[in-house]
């Protein structure tokens, strides 16, 4: 992996299941660290394996409370229903309104290698679904309505204007 590198769409990676990791070591610990560089370099809120070339079951988060990353993510439940708005930093500029959970609980391996379980609700049981949604060869635009989608203009920085 190339650190500050995220794959666009087209790219075949996008549409593929990741594999589960088989061992947590240190070549995991190096994906999860170079991916919370290009997560904070991008202005993202997540980034899953595919979307930086590796088809691993791994994803980084950062909703505003510090990075972490799942491995191996498993979603045991979820419940209510609203639509918000995503984008994706492998499409970037395009957004659209995508129906999510309200509420998830999810279990996995953590940024230490302990398993944790996570009950997420807001804008981290979106962020979940979507890094999720990523390690199964899913992107946004297949859940998004396509009536809603559209461009929005990139800012200098490279962030989508009128989001945070």
């Amino acid at each position: 992996m190339e650190a500050g590198k995220i794959v666009t769409y087209g790219n075949e990676i996008l549409r593929k299941r990741s594999e589960e990791v088989e061992e947590f070591n240190n070549e995991i610990k190096d994906l999860i660290e170079e991916m919370y560089v290009t997560l904070a370099e991008s202005h993202g809120v997540g980034l899953a394996g595919p979307q930086v070339g590796v088809s691993k079951r791994v994803f980084v988060y950062d909703v505003g409370e510090g990075h972490h990353a799942l491995v191996n993510p498993v979603m045991l439940s979820s419940s209510g229903e609203e639509w918000g708005f995503e984008g994706c930093l492998s499409i970037p500029g395009l957004q659209g309104e995508v129906p999510r959970a309200t509420r998830v609980v999810v279990i996995g391996i953590n940024e230490e290698g302990k398993k944790v379980k996570v009950k997420a609700t807001g804008l981290l049981a979106r962020c979940f679904q979507h890094e999720m949604d990523h390690l199964d060869g899913t992107v946004f635009i297949d859940r998004a309505d396509p009536d809603t989608l559209e461009m929005v203009p990139i800012s200098e920085e490279g962030e989508e204007e009128g989001e945070s």
